[in-house]
Formats: structure tokens, C-alpha cells, sequence
């Protein structure tokens, strides 16, 4: 179940690009855009990573961290090539995507299997959901972060 705004935020321990643990509750205070993504380099993700990157100096001090099941050597390979900048963390066993109701049974071409849905998450200071934008498309993703920070 995706959380809803308003709510806490779940929490999370993950090894980020640098393997360093990135704790969620240590940017309390701080608002953090959570975004999950299926996979580091390909051409969605890309564009909605360098999107964001793009808009850095627009966000003022809100944190980006970007999370997919991938491993955090392919998520340093993909923050140097793009330079982009901000937080990507390894979700390897997907426990962070169930927690977020974001690990769903996808189709393609036929068949069936089990992957990450796109989608965004604005946490306050006060570590709960100020947005969520469950299947949020790539290019949507640094718009609609914009329009959620210039609201406020």
C-alpha cells in the first residue's frame, strides 16, 4: 500500500553510490524527495535522473535521493556518467519499494514478473508525506517537484 500524504514517511538503511548508509530519519529537518526508479542507466531513468539534476539549484536545500534494486557500484557508474550530483541508494532485496508500495507485478510483451513502479515522494522536515506521485513519468518528476516546493 503506497503511504499516504500526510502520513510518516517509512523509514529506511541503505548503502548509497559511495556504499556509505543513508538513513532517512538523519535528514530530518530537511525535506527529501524519495524517488524509485526500476534501473540505473536506461533511458527513463536517465531522463528522470538528469532532470532532477538539472533543477538542483532550483530546490533550495531539499534533498534528493533516488532508489532502485540496483547494486551501489552500478549506481556510482551511473552518478559519474551523468554527474548527477545527488543520492542514489540500493534497495537490493526491494523491501524499501514494498514499504512504499512501489514493487508491483508489472507486464511486458506477455509476460509477468515483479518490479519497481516509478514514482515520487516529497517528505517534510517532520518526516511525513507532503506528496506522493505514485507512476510518475520521467520527465513529470522534476516539474511536479517544483511546483510542490514553489506551492509550500
Amino acid at each position: 500500500m503506497t503511504p499516504q500524504e500526510g502520513k510518516r514517511a517509512p523509514a529506511f538503511t541503505l548503502l548509497d553510490q559511495h556504499e556509505q548508509k543513508v538513513r532517512l530519519s538523519a535528514l530530518t529537518g530537511q525535506r527529501v524527495l524519495v524517488y524509485f526508479y526500476p534501473r540505473a542507466d536506461t533511458p527513463g531513468c536517465t531522463t528522470q535522473a538528469c532532470g532532477l539534476r538539472d533543477i538542483g539549484d532550483r530546490i533550495g536545500d531539499t534533498v534528493v535521493i533516488g532508489v532502485s534494486p540496483d547494486q551501489p557500484a552500478k549506481l556510482k557508474k551511473f552518478d559519474d556518467k551523468y554527474d548527477l550530483g545527488f543520492t542514489l541508494v540500493s534497495d537490493l532485496d526491494h523491501a524499501i519499494a514494498e514499504k512504499y508500495g512501489v514493487w508491483v507485478e508489472k507486464k511486458s510483451y506477455g509476460k509477468t514478473y515483479m518490479g519497481v513502479q516509478r514514482s515520487a515522494f516529497l517528505v517534510g522536515a517532520d518526516g511525513r508525506i507532503e506528496r506522493a506521485w505514485p507512476k510518475i513519468s520521467p520527465k513529470d518528476t522534476p516539474t511536479e517537484l517544483l511546483a510542490a516546493l514553489e506551492s509550500a
